[in-house]
């Protein structure tokens, strides 16, 4: 829809429309205007730098509040040096806090020499009472802020910066509303993330997500094959249908769908080649959808399924809703359904109270589920969460001896999975010119490993079948195929 409207066909006099999302185009046009007068006078059109911290759901955002910025008429710029400058925050752990405070700091400097620039701050991290009330006092030469609920009232909330002084705050602590076509530009043009549900009811202890991004809310299955058919139209050939927990998909809308029913329904997307999902909660993975995943042609061969701990005791902790046993009974259901699936997770070590014995729990399960890869964490503590409230803390050094082994076990098991496709042929999304060396091109397996060979640009965007002949751990070199 975003690439049939007329800006320029836009009444400015009139008052802003109260329906999204026309609401929003008008202060989209109403930017342009601005940012027409600042290329009048200084010769240039203003440039912006966006950068994403967290996860996919993140990632995407961050595409739209690209494409927002483009259609106003700011052109990118490739470092923080830029007339506007958004930082799409995380804070599923403190160390994605603090990246983001190092960052303001060195902005604080660069802003001191050139006034004019705008600071935006958005995402997780902006809706923590106590981060707004830190950047109010202490960091006031940021221009705009706010959450993960209005984000499609980027351009209204940049219009409001430009029309005020001082720091401009929106935060929303919920809510109900999903915004369809607001202009996004995609980082890939063969592949697209889709959202397909926003926000999240599961409460585990530890995570602040279902605080800062609110309560389940899936989009209409309509609206979301229109835009994969869109994608398709446009190019892609692959989609990543994004959600906190994606097998809840449908539950709250007023005609109950299933995640695999939508799956069933995205396959028939025609010029769609592959399908990937994340994230998948383990206790919402259905035996329907463990059918459909091993009937598919398009469903690529990965599935991430975080377990957090292989200790029941931990697991009940952390309020996951599964125990060890369940979480070995469901990988033994998807694993004879799917049976080349490669499995990857996440594992978070130094939960308050894990001992010794909880520990070696979740090294039992990583032997025997074999991961493909795991993403390991130390526990971080996150304000709000009830397990930030428990007196049990893990000291640091013991922390850091059961990470080390865990990570161990994990390279090792995964080594060998990997080692054991050397020499298969397997088709190969071609995704880039390798970063390191220009002859090569790099891509995708369908199980989500990456594989590096001689190849041209022409070939992105592509599958190619590729003969893996060296793995490296994590990845392959190879050659196409002949």
């Amino acid at each position: 829809m975003y690439n049939e409207i007329d800006l320029d066909k836009i009444d400015l006099n009139s008052e802003a429309p109260t329906e999204e999302p026309d609401r929003q185009y008008y202060y989209i046009a109403k930017c342009q205007k601005w940012i027409r007068e600042f290329e009048n006078t200084n010769g240039r059109r203003p440039c912006f730098f966006t950068q994403t911290f967290g996860c996919q759901m993140n990632a995407r955002d961050s595409e739209k509040l690209t494409g927002i910025l483009e259609m106003i008429g700011y052109e990118k710029a490739d470092s923080e040096e830029a007339d506007f400058v958004i930082y799409n925050t995380c804070t599923v752990r403190e160390n994605a806090n603090n990246k983001v405070w190092g960052r303001l700091g060195y902005l604080n400097n660069y802003k001191k020499q050139h006034p004019q620039m705008k600071i935006a701050l958005c995402g997780c991290m902006m809706q923590e009472e106590e981060v707004i009330e830190k950047l109010q006092k202490s960091y006031r030469f940021v221009d705009l802020v706010f959450g993960t609920h209005n984000i499609y009232k980027f351009a209204e909330l940049i219009a409001a910066s430009f029309e005020q002084d001082g720091m401009v705050v929106d935060i929303w602590k919920d809510t109900d509303m999903i915004v369809e076509d607001l202009p996004i530009e995609r980082k890939y043009s063969f592949k697209s993330g889709v959202n397909i549900m926003f926000g999240c009811n599961n409460f585990c202890s530890y995570c602040i997500v279902p605080y800062v991004r609110g309560r389940e809310r899936s989009r209409k299955p309509e609206d979301i094959l229109r835009e994969i058919e869109r994608l398709a139209a446009d190019g892609v050939v692959e989609v990543m249908l994004l959600g906190q927990n994606v097998n809840s998909y449908g539950k709250n809308l007023e005609e109950p769908v299933t995640f695999a029913e939508l799956l069933r329904e995205v396959e028939k997307v025609e010029g769609i080649k592959r399908i990937r999902f994340m994230t998948s909660h383990p206790k919402d993975l259905s035996d329907e959808l463990i059918a459909v995943m091993g009937q598919s042609k398009k469903i690529c061969r990965h599935l991430h399924l975080p377990l957090q701990s292989g200790s029941s005791r931990i697991l009940k902790e952390m309020n996951r809703h599964y125990d060890k046993e369940q979480y070995l009974a469901l990988v033994d259901r998807i694993r004879k359904a799917v049976p080349d699936i490669a499995l990857t997770t996440d594992i978070i070590v130094g939960f308050p109270g894990e001992t010794e014995e909880d520990f070696l729990e979740t090294m039992d399960v990583v032997k025997q589920v074999g991961y493909d890869s795991a993403f390991t964490f130390v526990y971080s503590k996150r304000t709000g969460t009830p397990a930030a409230r428990k007196e049990d803390q893990i000291p640091e050094n013991v922390v850091k001896d059961r990470f080390d082994r865990l990570l161990k076990e994990v390279q090792s098991g995964a080594a060998k999975r990997a080692e054991a496709l050397t020499g298969n042929v397997e088709e190969v999304l071609v995704e880039e010119i390798n970063r390191q060396e220009e002859s090569l091109v790099t891509g995708r397996l369908s199980n989500n490993f990456i594989v590096h060979f001689k190849g041209t640009s022409d070939l992105i965007g592509k599958i190619v079948k590729v003969k893996l002949q060296v793995c490296k751990g994590f990845y392959f070199y190879g050659e196409l195929a002949k």
